[in-house]
């Protein structure tokens, strides 16, 4: 099993439009994934989840319960300010440390609006899975003007195509 996080709480954002499309490319190589959306998290979950509340909130841990079931994850990542959204580090701040990520895989998809794909954001969470134990796929698509090269459902930019592919592949084998 692999799970897609959106990296947003925006509701309905352009990353769980693009986590659900890389759902389907999972699909087409037949591999099962569940997707967790940002923008389903408890309110509350800052206060109710995290250091000494850790595991005390039930609607959290449904959150960490997907998690548990999977050994990689995909996070599709949109540029927040130069970097990644606030509450994907909080989300990642609820896990149980250091286990949860230790030695797990992973893949990372930047997206923006503007001319970088969330290069830098990329960066910094390769840093955090890195301390974490995480193993990270080399290969990182940077989705740069993501508004003129994904119509909501498909990637319009046939390079960004080929690369989100060519990621797919290599996280299986990965």
């Amino acid at each position: 099993m692999i799970t897609i996080i959106s990296g947003t709480n925006r509701p309905n954002s352009v990353s769980a439009q693009v986590a659900h499309l890389y759902q389907g490319l999972l699909r087409k190589h037949e591999v099962e994934s569940n997707i967790i959306d940002l923008a389903d998290l408890p309110n509350d979950f800052v206060y109710t989840a995290l250091y000494d509340n850790n595991g005390k909130n039930a609607d959290f841990n449904k959150f960490l319960e997907k998690l548990r079931t999977s050994e990689k994850y995909v996070f599709i990542i949109p540029e927040y300010n130069g970097s990644f959204p606030g509450v994907l580090k909080a989300f990642i701040d609820g896990m149980e440390y250091p286990n949860s990520f230790q030695d797990k895989k992973c893949a990372l998809v930047g997206i923006s609006s503007g001319m970088q794909g969330a290069g830098l954001a990329l960066s910094h969470m390769t840093d955090i899975f890195n301390y974490l134990g995480m193993n990270v796929l080399a290969l990182k698509p940077k989705l740069a003007r993501i508004e003129k090269n994904f119509d909501g459902e498909e990637v319009t930019d046939e390079l960004y195509s080929q690369l989100l592919e060519e990621q797919v592949k290599k996280l299986l084998e990965f």
